[in-house]
Order: structure tokens, then C-alpha cells, then sequence
């Protein structure tokens, strides 16, 4: 349901407190004073059917009994009473309600999962919101709403946090008290029955007081939901996570803490990654998190400059940034000259700048000032030892103002206790983060470096997708469907193989044999020296059980090899199922490396796609590296790069660099494989020989399962809607032929090209202002879109050098109810008049319609007139100009007739 009737949870006008007592440390009377002492200035109605008043304020015996509809409740009853309640409150026209009770749907069976199945039903006809249950509440300082029976007074901020832990949440504010920072949201949903994180994400992405987001995440429920709202709103402020459950006992514990099994870590690394949010490790990472988020500004840059008293903090510092990979900044030759002039000679000379314990205040003010004066650096971090010469306060009163007019982001740390506390209270008042050792400070500088990267993979715009390659789709379909047939779940090699072959990528020549005389014989067809696997449904690791030979140069040597294999399998694993053998020509490639490629069902986020070392010590080295689909080229090196193998594939000594780019289009195959056949529920490519003349895959496995879902419908991410695609002639246009379809991450220059067609006149239509130019950032927004909650559908044409030319776009942006979509619609001024207009139009009302949005609206400029004429014609209602605006509305329930007519309207 995302966003709808939200705002009457975080502004309600009015809020009923059910189960407010007078009674010492209840919840009922903890939120009493909550509301009373934070300043809510709307109604405020206890009801209790024990109590005439509560906290001082007249209560009521029942719902009934109240004189106003209240915007929010906020129940602290039994759990038996939660559903008759929420249904009481619904009827009344009550919209949002903060369930504190726990004992609600906290184990997978049992009362509590049918009283929480009870409660979301009396809520649904009504659309109430619910937030919880078993949560500590929601707080929204700005309004003076405390709504929990937290003990802290949250102060106002920038900062909004969402937990799924109460305890957590009590524990960070206590935190944030004591360290003055203040939060626009603080929100616990506890088992988030009805109002979940892709909600929160959903509301806090356009809440215009939430400058950065929070997560302490145990577990997510719906996957595409939570993908698609944080990447909405990484998009546009900074997401920090922290996620329980690294460990098998951890997420064992988040499952049963939550109700939900906790997906595997690696996965969700992956989906944080692509999402372009950052995680963090641990709670106090999440509270240096804060302390960061709430004072950073924009990172620029990598380049670090530490500035130190002492030469031992300093190599800390340096020492912490080189473990994680990275590397100080160079000092710029003029910085350096200006630090000569200003340090004794015998300053360290370098990065970190040890300005000497004995550095009186005008030398530290002197320094910061010759390094933030040049673009030497991008951050700073400012360490200082307390010593008996110079006070810290003195210190931190001269750098402060140097520090806050600077653009750059600055890290402090005042190492020591009693003696830096004033400085360090200085600081934390100019909004300078301040932390109590440099390795802490240091990670918070890398946390932000991350954070910068993963937003630059949400926006990356890869120059060439989709790849151009042939798929037979119908065969793959024919293998599994007779797979089924013989009720097998698993595909023997030569099918597994035909699958890979069927989609592009280069497998061996293999052959099945049903005897040992069998075997040989195909082996004197295929030619020596070939290689000899047992084939079996039950064995996995052919290896480990004897059950592959190498290099076998003659039938002799076959067919011993196939004799000694029947023996060994027997012996090992007696229960295993023989069904024969399958024999392959031997590949020799000398200089190839050994990779695996792979596809798992995660239980959150569904297919992943899995790279890494292979061979038979995969599982021992343990280099491996997940990413969701669907794949582009780009996202493809991403994965391959997260490997330590990486480098090793790039070449070294007297091996040559493998052909990257073609692993990089055998892990699009795969995406696209899956994406195309959800029966896949399980595929291994071990090994993959990869070298300079490419990759070919010697051995595959593949699981199969009935799927009840379209393989797209399956993924975290919505993959490119091919089956939007319609090609069309186009008067007007050379050579006529031209395609519709979703617009792609590779279209970026193309749009950029599109926009320069367009006339002042035109470009002021679309955009409200002569737009003509966008910077690569935006252009990268308007072309990789999430097209779960958008679509912005093009008009190609190819031109004479056969690169696609955008003729025409109309773009939707969708609101997370699925209630509207906003348009915006333009045509190439020169192809005007020429109905592509009508035909964007006329393709975006049958996708809004099959997606079940209720309506389509615009903005429209009073003064044109092709527009407001194309809106009137497929039945859009027009507003009154107001201010120089006209607003379109288009009733989808009723739009579908106006189609007819839409081949007489041009634009």
C-alpha cells in the first residue's frame, strides 16, 4: 500500500491514546507524558473504561465516546483486543494507528499470526495504516508528536530512523541525546504487519525535513518492494544500513526476533550495493554513521590529508587507510611550500603533516588554512593529542570557523578524556564530526568513499546495452518441459550444457553414454584425448567420489577409467543412482583460468548470480563475489571486479590478460537465461576455462522447479520490459521504420541529442524552462530508471550511421500507490503534427491501464495549445489557467473508449 494515508500517521492533527492508565511505568502512561511533554499541539484523547482522567486530561470510557474522529491512534491493550479495536477505529474514519502491544505475529504460528491476520483484515476495507506491532512507536520532533514510551526527549534534526529493534531504538536515542544530534523521524515498526521499510523509504524519500536516512534492518518481507523504494531514495538523500544476522546464529536469532528467515548476508550486500545505499558493520559503526551523516557535506573526491601534533596518531590514521585499500592524498608542491614557510624544518614533510607536539595555536590555524586552501585534497582529518602547552579549547575555537566555511568534509579526533572534552564540545556545536580514536575516524571517511561509489553504480550509464546476442529459448523450454515429463528436477550434463549453448555461451562437446562400451565407442568418435564423468542425479562433486578422468589418450584407457569408476562410486556413496557416462573432447588451454559461474534462489531476494574462483578448491579459497539481476556489461565487470581473481585475470608475469569482456557477456547470457526460464531455480558452471581466446564452459549443472511466476516477475529488480517493444512506420521519418519502447541506461547521449532537436518553444513545453543541456548526473537519472514506479517510453529511428535516434518521449512517473502517474510528453520539433504524439500517448494509457494505475495527470502551459488539444482529445479533464498552468487528469476507468479516436489526433 506504500504511501497512502501516511501523513496522518507522521502529522495528525489529533491522536487517541486506547489503554492510557494513570498506572506508574505503563506504556499507557509513558506515552501520555511522551505527547503532554514534547509539545503536541493537537487533541489529545485518553480512553480507558477504568478512568475518568488520565495524566491530568479528561479520558473516555470507550471509542463511541469521543467527540472528535481522531487522526491517529495509538493502542497500548492486550493483544486478544487489538483486532476489534482496529476495526472499531476504522468504521470511525481513524487512518493510521501505532500498534505498541507485542505478542502479535512474533513466531511463525500459533494466537499471535491469526490475531495479526485479524488485525491487517479490519484494517483493510477502511485503508487504515498500521505501524508495529511489538514496536516502541513513532517520534516526529518538528511536530512535537512522541507517540512511545521511549524515556529520552529527541531533539529536531535532519536525520530520519527506522528500526525494526526497540531496544536499538532506546539505545540510539539515549546516544543522540548525549551527543546533540536530533532526528526528523524516529520510527519503530517493530514487525511491520502493515507499514514496512519500502513504506518508510517510500514516505521519508520526498519528506523535505529528512536530509539522510537510517536502517537497522533484521529481516526484509518483500524484496522488490524494498529495492525498488530504496533506490528511489537513495537516489535522492543518503540510506545507511545496518543489518543483523552476518552470522548463521545472528540470522537465526533476527528470524526468530522478527518472524521473517533473514536471507543470506552475501545477498544482501549485493542488493545494498545495487540499491546505492551503504551498509555498515556494527552499532557503533551506526552511531558514528550518525555522527557523520548529520554534519558531512558533499564528498568530492579519495584524497585524504590527515593533520596531526603527534607522529604516532598520524601512522594509525595512515595505517587504517592503507588496510582498507586506500591511499593518502600526495601533498601538491605548493602546499608543501606554503608548510615549509609556516612549520618547523623538521615537519614531517609529508602526508600525514605532523605540525609537532609543541605547536602553538597560530601554527595550527596557520596549517589548516595553506591545506584547505588548494585542491590537494578532497577530506581532512584533524587528530590531536592533548598536551600541557596549549589548551585544547584554544586549539578548537581558532580551527572551528577555518573549518566550517570550507567546502571540504573534516573529520576530528581529540584523543584523550577530561582534558579535550571542552574542544571536543566545541566542535560538535560549529557541526564538525568528532570521533574518540583515528581508526574510527577514518572508517567513518571510508564509509562516506563507499557511499559515494555505490551511488555512482545506481547512476552509472553503461555505453552499449542491450548486448546483441541470438537465444533459442524455445529449445531451453523443450529440455526442461521434458525433464519434467520424466519427473526428473535435475538436467543431466549434455542438457545442461544444450541449455548454455542454447543462450551463447561456448560449452564442450559432450555426449552421454548408457555403458561403459558405450563410452568407448563415443570416444573414438569425438577423437583423443578426451574426459570421462560419471553420471549420476545424485552426486554433485563428481571428484570427490572418483568419477572424473582426464586425458584419457585410448579406448583402453576409457575404459578401464569407466570400470574403476563404477567401483569407486560404489564404495563411496553406495546409494548414488549410476546412469552412466558422459564424454567430451579434452580441452587444453594452458594459460586459462578456472572460474565458476552460478545462479541460486535466495529466500528475500530471489535469483542471484554468483562469480568467482572455481575448480575443485572453490569452496576452500572462497572467493566469490553475488550480484542481483538483471546484468548489463557494466554491472557485469562490478561482480567480477568484487573477486580477488580479478587482478590475476587482468594478466601477470608471462600470463597473458584473459578476455574480460567476453566473461563479462557470458554473465549477461546468464542473467538473461534465468530471466527467460524461471523453471531455474539452481545452475553451476565449474569450470569455466577463461583466457585470452575467450570462455567455454566444461561442466553445468541446473536444477529445475515449476514456477507459478514470469522469470521477470521473480527478481528484486524489475529487468528491461521487452514486451513493450512495437515497431511501427512513421510518416515523415526516412526510411519510416521506427521502434516504441522502454527507454535504456545506453541512451544517454541519444537523449542528449534528442533535446537539442527540440526549439526554445518546445523545450520550454516540457521541461517549464529552455532546457536543452543536462549534466551526465541527470541525464543518468532520466535513462536508468526503476521501472517498477516509472517508464519513460521513446521513439527510435535509425539514422544513417544505424545509431538510434530518440524522435519523441513521454515519461511516468508512478506514486508508490500505483493512485497516479504524472506525464510529461514531448516530440522532435521537426516531427510534429505527424501523430507521435498520439501514439506515445495512446501506448502510455494502455500500460498505465494494465498496471491497474487509477489515473494519468500533467501539467500543462497555458499556452500550448497542441497539448492541451491532444489532452482534450483522449478524454482528459482540464482545469481552469491558474498562474499561466492548466492541470490535466485523465479517469483510467473510463479512458479506454477515447483510444479509438486516438489514430485522428496528431501531434
Amino acid at each position: 500500500m506504500s504511501t497512502r494515508n501516511l501523513d496522518y500517521l507522521f502529522r495528525p492533527r489529533s491522536v487517541v491514546v486506547i489503554g492510557a492508565t494513570d498506572r506508574p511505568d505503563s506504556v499507557g502512561l509513558t506515552v501520555m507524558h511522551n505527547l503532554m511533554r514534547d509539545g503536541f499541539r493537537g487533541a489529545i484523547m485518553p480512553v480507558n473504561p477504568k478512568y475518568d482522567h488520565v495524566a491530568g486530561l479528561p479520558a473516555f470510557h470507550g471509542l463511541s465516546a469521543l467527540p472528535a474522529i481522531p487522526d491517529l491512534a495509538v493502542l497500548c491493550t492486550p493483544p486478544s483486543t487489538v483486532p476489534d479495536l482496529i476495526g472499531q477505529l476504522g468504521r470511525l474514519g481513524t487512518k493510521a494507528a501505532i500498534v505498541l502491544t507485542a505478542g502479535i505475529g512474533t513466531q511463525p504460528t500459533g494466537a499471535g499470526v491469526d490475531m495479526q491476520r485479524a488485525m491487517l483484515e479490519a484494517a483493510k476495507p477502511h485503508l487504515l495504516r498500521i505501524l508495529g506491532p511489538n514496536c516502541i512507536g513513532l517520534i516526529v520532533p518538528s511536530v512535537g508528536l512522541n507517540v512511545s514510551f521511549a524515556q529520552a526527549t529527541v531533539l529536531p534534526g535532519k536525520i530520519a530512523f527506522v528500526s525494526q529493534s526497540g531496544a536499538l531504538s532506546a539505545a540510539v536515542l539515549d546516544w543522540a541525546v548525549e551527543s546533540n544530534i536530533g532526528f526528523s523521524k524516529f520510527i519503530s515498526i517493530g514487525n511491520s504487519a502493515d507499514i514496512d521499510f519500502g513504506d518508510a523509504l517510500d514516505y521519508l524519500a520526498s519528506d523535505p525535513d529528512t536530509r539522510s536516512i537510517l536502517l537497522y534492518i533484521e529481516s526484509i518481507k518483500y524484496a522488490r518492494k524494498f529495492m525498488s523504494a530504496a533506490r528511489a531514495a537513495a537516489r535522492n538523500k543518503p540510506v545507511i544500513v545496518v543489518k543483523a544476522g552476518r552470522s548463521a546464529a545472528g540470522a537465526v536469532a533476527a528470524a526468530s526476533h522478527t518472524g521473517t528467515m533473514a536471507g543470506s548476508d552475501i545477498v544482501f550486500d549485493a542488493a545494498i550495493r545495487r540499491s546505492g545505499m551503504l551498509r555498515v558493520d556494527t552499532t557503533q559503526d551506526l552511531f558514528s554513521a550518525i555522527e557523520t551523516l548529520s554534519r558531512a557535506k558533499p564528498l568530492r573526491g579519495d584524497k585524504l590529508i590527515i593533520l596531526t601534533n603527534g607522529g604516532a596518531p598520524g601512522v594509525m590514521a595512515a595505517d587504517a587507510l592503507s588496510l582498507a585499500g586506500e591511499k593518502l592524498a600526495a601533498l601538491p608542491d605548493e602546499t608543501r611550500r606554503k608548510l615549509d614557510a609556516i612549520l618547523p624544518a623538521t615537519w614531517s614533510k609529508a602526508n600525514p603533516i605532523n605540525i609537532l607536539g609543541d605547536a602553538p595555536v597560530e601554527r595550527y590555524g596557520k596549517t589548516l588554512s595553506a591545506v584547505l586552501g588548494d585542491d590537494g585534497s578532497d577530506s581532512v582529518l584533524f587528530i590531536h593529542a592533548p598536551t600541557a602547552i596549549v589548551p585544547s579549547e584554544e586549539i578548537a575555537l581558532e580551527c572551528a570557523p577555518l573549518i566550517a566555511a570550507s567546502p571540504r568534509n573534516f573529520f576530528g579526533c581529540w584523543l584523550g578524556g577530561q582534558s579535550v572534552s571542552t574542544a571536543k564540545r566545541i566542535f560538535s556545536q560549529a557541526g564538525i564530526p568528532t570521533y574518540p580514536t583515528p581508526e574510527e575516524a577514518v572508517q567513518a571517511f571510508l564509509y562516506l568513499l563507499a557511499y559515494r561509489r555505490n551511488q555512482e553504480l545506481l547512476l552509472q550509464s553503461p555505453p552499449s546495452q542491450l548486448v546483441d546476442f541470438s537465444v533459442d529459448t524455445e529449445q531451453v523450454k523443450r529440455i526442461v518441459k521434458n525433464s519434467f515429463e520424466n519427473q526428473r528436477s535435475l538436467l543431466n550434463e549434455a542438457e545442461a550444457k544444450s541449455v548454455l549453448a542454447a543462450y551463447g555461451i561456448p560449452v564442450v562437446e559432450t555426449q552421454v553414454a548408457s555403458t561403459i562400451e558405450a563410452a568407448v565407442a563415443l570416444a573414438q568418435q569425438i577423437g583423443f584425448p578426451v574426459a570421462l564423468k560419471v553420471l549420476s542425479p545424485d552426486i554433485t562433486h563428481k571428484s570427490d567420489v572418483g568419477g572424473v578422468a582426464l586425458d584419457l589418450k585410448s579406448a583402453k584407457q576409457v575404459r578401464t577409467a569407466a570400470q574403476n569408476m563404477v567401483v569407486q562410486v560404489g564404495r563411496i556413496r553406495p546409494s548414488a543412482q549410476l546412469t552412466g557416462f558422459t564424454v567430451q573432447a579434452m580441452i587444453n588451454r594452458p594459460d586459462a583460468h578456472e572460474l565458476i559461474l552460478g545462479v541460486a534462489d535466495d529466500g528475500t531476494f530471489g535469483p542471484v548470480i554468483l562469480f568467482g574462483h572455481g575448480g575443485i578448491a572453490e569452496q576452500v579459497i572462497n572467493d566469490r563475489s553475488v550480484s542481483l539481476p538483471p546484468l548489463n556489461m557494466a554491472l557485469a565487470e562490478h561482480l567480477v571486479a568484487g573477486t580477488r581473481i580479478f587482478k590475476l585475470l587482468q594478466g601477470y608475469r608471462d600470463r597473458p590478460a584473459a578476455d574480460l569482456r567476453d566473461l563479462y557477456l557470458t554473465l549477461v547470457k546468464l542473467s538473461q537465461l534465468i530471466i527467460d526460464i524461471p523453471e531455474i531455480v539452481e545452475l553451476d558452471i565449474n569450470p569455466l576455462l577463461l583466457d585470452k581466446c575467450g570462455a567455454i564452459a566444461l561442466d553445468a549443472r541446473i536444477r529445475i522447479a515449476p514456477s507459478l511466476l514470469r522469470g521477470s516477475d521473480r527478481l528484486a529488480i524489475r529487468p528491461y520490459p521487452k514486451e513493450l517493444e512495437e515497431a511501427f512506420e512513421q510518416e515523415g521519418v526516412k526510411g519510416r521504420a521506427v521502434l516504441l519502447r522502454p527507454i535504456l541506461p545506453s541512451d544517454a547521449q541519444s537523449y542528449q541529442n534528442f533535446l537539442l532537436t527540440l526549439d526554445l518553444e518546445d523545450a520550454r513545453n516540457r521541461f517549464f524552462c529552455p532546457v536543452r543541456q543536462l549534466p551526465p548526473s541527470e541525464l543518468a537519472r532520466v535513462t536508468q530508471i526503476d521501472y517498477d514506479r516509472e517508464m519513460t517510453l521513446v521513439v527510435v529511428s535509425q539514422n544513417q550511421s544505424k545509431d538510434e535516434e530518440i524522435l519523441g518521449e513521454i515519461r511516468l512517473v508512478i506514486d508508490p500507490d500505483n493512485q497516479q502517474a504524472d506525464m510529461g510528453i514531448a516530440v522532435s520539433t521537426g516531427l510534429q503534427s505527424n501523430g507521435l504524439g498520439s501514439k506515445l500517448l495512446s501506448k502510455a494509457i494502455r500500460y498505465c491501464r494494465e498496471r491497474g494505475t487509477a489515473n494519468i495527470a500533467g501539467t500543462v502551459l497555458a499556452e500550448n495549445s497542441r497539448m492541451l488539444g491532444l489532452a482534450r482529445k483522449f478524454g482528459f479533464t482540464l482545469s481552469l489557467p491558474n498562474g499561466g498552468i492548466v492541470n490535466i487528469r485523465l479517469d483510467l476507468s473510463v479512458a479506454i473508449h477515447r483510444l479509438l479516436n486516438a489514430n485522428s489526433v496528431t501531434i
